[in-house]
Formats: structure tokens, C-alpha cells, sequence
């Protein structure tokens, strides 16, 4: 979650920035087209004013927009993250659950909820981790930015591993494997709203599979509906 976070904040940071520099640059580029036509004429001190206005004016309304296309969706209240830790299994194939957590966040008017379980074999040499998140008021840019690949078809394949866009369970799922190092990760979207993620370290791409199969998707499913208001 506290990528999840860290990624919002410098996507917005860069969006800012990115509107500021442009007007900048264009600002540069008018007045270096004045100089050339006349170094000697100089510009009106409320030229100048009128200019710095604007900037700020286009500025402020680079944010908003900004900052309407972040809240796209946002009235849904997202589901309890006590409910999507339910919905982890207690233990695996030969997996024993180390750990069960969960958290709400909201951050630029975004809430997100999300359960995590972490699963380990006797031995410490087999990891797994499954996340199951509420996406509910995530919506339009933020969405598209962070699973760029719900939008597109994947199909990768290396000495070393492969990625690819497929279904699991019926839903539209992305799966990568690193088949050197026996890493892979899948990630599944539900209901257009809830992503559930496996990810593995030592363990084959099956095992993966198997742990998101004892998921309750329909449950899941069930809920995508919840929590959104009127507008």
C-alpha cells in the first residue's frame, strides 16, 4: 500500500510539474520571439502581470482537472478491508499464513481498502503473497496509469521468463514469470473494481494459480455494488 501511495503522490507531482514547465517553456518561447523582433523595446511591467495572472490561472486549472479525473468514481465507499481479509485463505499447499493484515487509505481523495496475506513454506525457501484490493473510487487516469495493461493484449517471452495478458477464473488477469529465479506475480481484476494479486518467490507459476483458486471470487463479485452512492 505504501507504493500504491507513493505512486499516486508522484504521478500528481509530475502532472504539476509537467503543466508548469509547459506554460513555462512557452512563456520562454514568446518572449524570446519579442527580443528578437526588438531588444530594445522591453515589456509593460502590467504585461508582466497580466502574464504571471495567467500562468497562475492555467495553472490552477491544470490541477483541477487534474484532480477531477483522481476523484472520477470517488463516490463509492470502499469495502470493509476486515471483509477482504476474510476472503484470504488460512494456509496454502504446503504453505502455513505468517501473517494477516489490512488497511483503509485515503490520499488525493482516493480511498483504497486492502487485505494482505503472506504464506510460507516449513523450510523458508517457498513465498507467497496474496493481496486483494478494493479499487472502487479509483477510476479514469489513476486506474488506467497503475494497470495500464487492462487496456491492452501482452504476450512476452524470454529466455528467462514470459509476461502476458490471459483470464483467470473468467477475469481479465496479467501474468509474468520469471522462470530463472522462480519469481512470478498475477494479477486479476474482479467486478471492474477489486484487483487481487498473487506473488511468488521460489515456487512454480501453478503454485500461484493454486493459491489465487482458493479465493472466494464470487463472493468477491458479489460485492461490487457496495458501497456506491447516488450522484
Amino acid at each position: 500500500m505504501n507504493k500504491l501511495i507513493s505512486f499516486l503522490t508522484i504521478l500528481s507531482i509530475l502532472f504539476l510539474f509537467g503543466c508548469g514547465s509547459n506554460e513555462k517553456q512557452n512563456n520562454q518561447k514568446s518572449g524570446d520571439q519579442v527580443s528578437n523582433q526588438d531588444d530594445n523595446s522591453g515589456v509593460d511591467e502590467d504585461e508582466k502581470q497580466d502574464n504571471g495572472k495567467e500562468d497562475e490561472n492555467d495553472f490552477m486549472k491544470g490541477m483541477k482537472n487534474f484532480t477531477d479525473m483522481m476523484k472520477q468514481g470517488s463516490k463509492v465507499e470502499t469495502v470493509d478491508f476486515r471483509k477482504l481479509k476474510e476472503l484470504l485463505p488460512e494456509e496454502l499447499d504446503g504453505m502455513n499464513r505468517t501473517s494477516a493484515s489490512g488497511e483503509k487509505t485515503n490520499s488525493f481523495g482516493i480511498k483504497v481498502s486492502q487485505s494482505e496475506g503472506k504464506y510460507k513454506s516449513e523450510d523458508g525457501e517457498q513465498n507467497i503473497k496474496i493481496t486483494i484490493i478494493d479499487l472502487g473510487s479509483m477510476k479514469g487516469l489513476t486506474g488506467m496509469a497503475l494497470f495500464a495493461w487492462t487496456m491492452a493484449e501482452i504476450d512476452k517471452e524470454a529466455e528467462d521468463g514470459y509476461e502476458k495478458t490471459t483470464e483467470f477464473k473468467g477475469y481479465k488477469a496479467f501474468e509474468k514469470y520469471n522462470t530463472k529465479n522462480k519469481n512470478g506475480d498475477l494479477e486479476v481484476i474482479v467486478g471492474d473494481r477489486f484487483m487481487v494479486k498473487g506473488e511468488g518467490w521460489g515456487v512454480d507459476m501453478d503454485d500461484i494459480h493454486n493459491a489465487l483458486s482458493l479465493i472466494d471470487f464470487s463472493s468477491l463479485e458479489s460485492m461490487k455494488n457496495e458501497g456506491k452512492k447516488d450522484s
